[in-house]
């Protein structure tokens, strides 16, 4: 029962402006970096090849242009939307390795596909340093897809990226969750407006990773299924600096590990990409061990045989609504619970009967709590660049974290129960393949700014 990953290169710079005015942004070569430390052997995984970009060339682009690189992108993600929908027709679990973050736009119009095949939605757990959210409502000009992504899938932007295929948006707003921004994202008051779910790094380490992915999945429980995108950027400064635009305040490294776990071990998951990673801020290598180290534990439950009972699964009823009850850590719109703003299972997926069988499964993550990131205690000895206090020796080879740490580190709590959570990870083969009507088209780089 258990699925192979296939591992998908996506090695595209297009979505960030320049470095300098002389050179090229340097996370296009990410995803040679993170096989170098045999990624795909560790994960014993199919190498699913890679999708090659345009050249990278603004050109004579200027603020008021639109996206730059706007052509090349959409190609671009047509190309990966395709390569992405062949490998869940395979019944395999797409690892996708970026690149900037504009290979979500590529995602998206794979599970936009996938949503209409099955008669469904599909969500989108999006774990980010920043909420990407920038668009021509809210700013002065767009120009970095990087920096714009959240906002094109979801139908914000000029159509060229945001409707391909006439689709708009990819995903709802209601279908999203966003994970691990800072707590002043210029665009977080925009987010709530907008109805998207988000925990703030806040909130996320006083519920803790595991939790918070548990939570992640019951915002998306009325969806098909979800897609999970990762920025590493999400990761402090302080134990990932090889981003383009690093912010402090982020989390550490066994709190991704463990909220990764926790996101993909259900067949709800359809699939994760990986962002924004820069071996040009990483000389030697270091930080894309620790990236592999991260990926291999996280994505262990999707492998793992004794990690999936299969249970069919029966619709659920709509939750009753709530006004009045308490919120949860999460920032919900204007204080109104999501089972008010969403209709129920049944009306949603009427068509996940033709997925090839429904299975859900619980699971538990075990694990202690972790020291905090960045800790300024001068007694919390021998913390490491992941942030994780290994003073006591507790680091196990699963990734997993036992014993005390030292005094005066604060605790995450980490633990919790998973309840089923969705349908099949895979709609069957051939699902995708079929035919799609003309893009739609219209005129219209670093993610913190624009050139």
């Amino acid at each position: 029962m258990m699925r192979r990953i296939a591992v998908l290169d996506a090695p595209t710079n297009l979505g960030l402006r320049p470095p300098t005015t002389t050179s090229v942004p340097g996370c296009a070569k990410a995803p040679g970096a993170l096989r170098d430390h045999e990624l795909l052997a560790r994960l014993r995984a199919r190498d699913a090849g890679c999708v090659t970009p345009a050249r990278y060339d603004p050109g004579d682009w200027r603020p008021g242009d639109g996206v730059c690189h706007a052509r090349e992108i959409a190609d671009y993600s047509l190309a990966l939307a395709e390569r992405i929908g062949s490998i869940i027709d395979r019944g395999e679990f797409p690892v996708v390795l970026g690149g900037d973050c504009s290979v979500l736009l590529g995602s998206a119009l794979a599970m936009h596909r996938l949503g209409e095949a099955v008669g469904g939605r599909i969500g989108l757990v999006f774990v980010d340093g920043h909420s990407d959210f920038r668009h021509p409502g809210n700013a002065s000009y767009v120009g970095a897809a990087a920096g714009e992504d959240l906002a094109l899938v979801t139908g914000r932007g000029q159509a060229d990226l945001a409707a391909i295929e006439g689709r708009r948006p990819y995903f709802r707003d209601i279908d999203v969750v966003v994970l691990g921004i800072r707590a002043q994202d210029e665009y977080r008051l925009d987010l709530q407006a907008a109805g998207i779910t988000t925990r703030p790094v806040p909130a996320l380490r006083a519920e803790g990773a595991a939790r918070t992915a548990q939570w992640a999945h019951e915002q998306l429980a009325d969806c098909a299924g979800y897609w999970v995108h990762i920025d590493v950027d999400v990761l402090d400064p302080a134990v990932m600096p090889a981003v383009d635009a690093p912010d402090p305040g982020g989390i550490a490294f066994a709190e991704l590990e463990i909220l990764l776990a926790g996101l993909v071990d259900t067949p709800h998951c359809l699939g994760v990409e990986l962002t924004v990673f820069d071996p040009d801020y990483d000389p030697d290598g270091s930080y894309a061990a620790e990236i592999v180290n991260t990926v291999v534990a996280g994505l262990a439950p999707v492998t793992a045989p004794e990690a999936v009972p299969p249970r069919l699964l029966s619709s659920r009823p709509t939750p009753g609504p709530r006004r009045g009850a308490p919120t949860d850590r999460g920032e919900r719109p204007g204080g109104v619970d999501r089972a008010e703003r969403v209709g129920g299972v049944a009306g949603v997926i009427g068509g996940a009967a033709s997925f090839a069988d429904a299975t859900s499964w619980h699971s538990a993550v075990d694990a202690t709590p972790l020291t905090e990131a960045g800790s300024s205690d001068p007694g919390a000895a021998d913390v490491d660049r992941a942030g994780i206090d290994r003073s006591d020796g507790a680091l196990a080879a699963s990734g997993r974290f036992g014993g005390d740490s030292a005094e005066g580190v604060a605790h995450l709590p980490v633990t919790a129960e998973r309840e089923p959570v969705g349908p099949p990870a895979s709609a069957g083969p051939g699902l995708l393949r079929r035919p799609v009507p003309p893009a739609e088209s219209a005129p219209e780089h670093h993610k913190a700014d624009t050139a």
